[in-house]
């Protein structure tokens, strides 16, 4: 059904309306929480990976181009339209590819669940930056890496800026969060990780950090790679408490590298050598 506005007040528009994530994931709580994606290819990966759409918000030349085959696969959802002009201010963003759509958030999987069958997983701890989580996701999955963890002040996955670094691939790898509280990390979820017969690797700069070539990390069958914040890295605590500590061999003077940029060069390395040795 297609509807056209001119102002912000037609009902069920209002979820987009300038709403922080925040308020998408709480304000609508006892719906189960939402979530905004963005792009036609992004909004195809979260229906084909099982999320239930809402609506979608696009501007007019869309529903004949661009995002006509979703409409078609959705024929029964409220389909919001209007300048782009009056999208961008109801939603407070530049459209970067024309078509939102908001989708219902799914009960989020456990960390055993995610750690059940993996032998590579990431861990991401305290990293807020979305468009770095967003683009370690785009890694993880292109690379080999089974799921991706979170302790519980990362940024949300279903943010709507990770979603597109992305590339949808927030749906298609697993993930879950390490804990519930700040305090579970690092000592329960270290402890839990290797319970579950983890070997963890911290990526720091240390004395004792061996080369991410090192071969001991391709015999280990099952491995958890810690990365840490943009600015201040992983939590001495966690590189204390880790099995190994690894670094990314780099020329004299630099010393460090993005941590979205890391995190591919590792999981590359890994993959390429766990390949290898199979």
């Amino acid at each position: 059904m297609i509807i056209h506005i001119d102002d912000f007040t037609v009902p069920g528009a209002e979820i987009y309306a300038n709403l922080t994530e925040r308020e998408l994931r709480n304000s609508y709580e006892k719906r189960g929480g939402f979530f905004i994606a963005e792009s036609p290819k992004v909004i195809e990966r979260a229906l084909d990976a099982g999320y239930e759409a809402i609506s979608l918000l696009m501007e007019e030349k869309h529903i004949t181009g661009d995002a006509a085959f979703l409409i078609k696969r959705c024929p029964d959802l409220p389909v919001y339209t209007g300048s782009r002009n009056l999208l961008e201010k109801l939603t407070g963003y530049k459209l970067t590819r024309g078509v939102l759509c908001a989708l219902k958030r799914k009960e989020e999987m456990s960390l055993d669940e995610v750690c059940q069958n993996s032998s590579r997983v990431a861990v991401l701890e305290n990293i807020a930056d979305s468009s770095n989580v967003g683009a370690i996701f785009r890694s993880a999955a292109a690379l080999g890496i089974d799921g991706v963890l979170l302790t519980p002040e990362c940024a949300d996955p279903l943010n709507r800026r990770c979603i597109r670094v992305s590339m949808g691939n927030v749906f298609q790898i697993k993930w879950a969060r390490v804990g519930q509280t700040p305090d579970d990390w690092p000592e329960w979820g270290m402890n839990k990780l290797k319970s579950l017969g983890f070997k963890t690797l911290s990526m720091a700069l240390r004395n004792n950090s061996i080369s991410i070539e090192d071969p001991l990390l391709t015999k280990e069958q099952k491995l958890a790679v810690l990365l840490g914040t943009e600015g201040e890295g992983l939590m001495p605590e966690t590189i204390q408490s880790s099995d190994y500590v690894a670094k990314i061999p780099m020329k004299e003077g630099v010393d460090s590298l993005n941590v979205a940029a890391a995190a591919t060069i590792i999981f590359w390395e890994l993959g390429k050598r766990n390949n290898t040795s199979n």
